[in-house]
């Protein structure tokens, strides 16, 4: 097998189907033979039957579900144990990972010669601060995030607690 994507995921229901047509959109024309590892990482919502009905229309797609969330690490960790690919790409199941970059990152690896590539987000399109602190910072769990609320009160600025 060519290619193997771990795409570990939780509560992503609805952007599921519109990934994998993505993917598909991008890789089919390659000629490669390729795997969709998703990775349900304790799901609330209906991710994990979106899965299954995906597995009906396509036997490339392969699902993996925890009962519970144990992490993104955990799910890349199972997700890399399972792969077949001579290559493998992670991305997020949120849609702001870009498939089109696929292709281009495969070659690096594959005609370039390297060993690893990364790639980041030029531009993110959820609040930058759940992802340096993904707890909430109304509730005290984290000190960085009780010194951060402390500097907008002084702003005279409320938190919400929505982000």
């Amino acid at each position: 097998m060519d290619l193997s994507l771990v795409i570990p995921l939780l509560n992503e229901e609805e952007s599921l189907p519109e990934l994998h047509a993505w993917i598909s959109r991008v890789l089919d024309p390659t000629g490669w033979t390729y795997e969709i590892l998703f990775i349900d990482d304790g799901s609330q919502d209906q991710s994990w039957k979106v899965i299954q009905q995906l597995q009906e229309k396509d036997n490339r797609i392969r699902g993996i579900r925890f009962q519970r969330n144990y992490g993104k690490s955990a799910a890349l960790n199972t997700g890399f144990a399972r792969v077949q690919g001579e290559v493998v790409i992670t991305m997020d199941a949120d849609l702001q990972d870009n498939p089109e970059e696929i292709p281009e990152m495969v070659n690096m690896i594959r005609e370039q010669g390297y060993d690893l590539v990364s790639g980041w987000k030029k531009v993110r399109l959820d609040p930058a601060l759940t992802k340096i602190c993904p707890a909430s910072f109304t509730t005290g769990q984290c000190v960085g995030c009780q010194a951060f609320v402390s500097m907008i009160s002084i702003a005279g600025l409320k938190p919400t607690g929505q982000m």
